[in-house]
């Protein structure tokens, strides 16, 4: 059960890091109001950074800012490690 959550918050918080990369590409298209760099962070920090990084590279979004460009990889990796660590606890 536990397990099946955790699996689901995954797959549920890197959809979002996705949409939220697209969204904020497109505000910034169009001038419109943007989603600050520290509620991106915030999403990345919390599970979301396999999302944004896909965001990033598929819509071409973040990637000439350095904190973005190597940041989201290695908080990706963070996140994959806490990720396997808290599936082999609940197992």
């Amino acid at each position: 059960m536990i397990k099946n959550v955790l699996v689901w918050y995954f797959i549920l918080i890197n959809i979002w890091g996705i949409q939220i990369m697209r969204h904020d590409k497109r505000s910034a298209q169009q001038g419109k109001r943007r989603i600050s760099e520290r509620n991106l962070w915030l999403l990345a920090f919390v599970g979301g950074a396999l999302g944004m990084t896909i965001g990033m590279k598929h819509y071409r979004h973040k990637t000439k800012h350095f904190t973005f460009k190597y940041g989201l990889p290695m908080l990706l990796i963070i996140d994959v490690v806490i990720f396997y660590l808290l599936l082999g606890r609940v197992s």
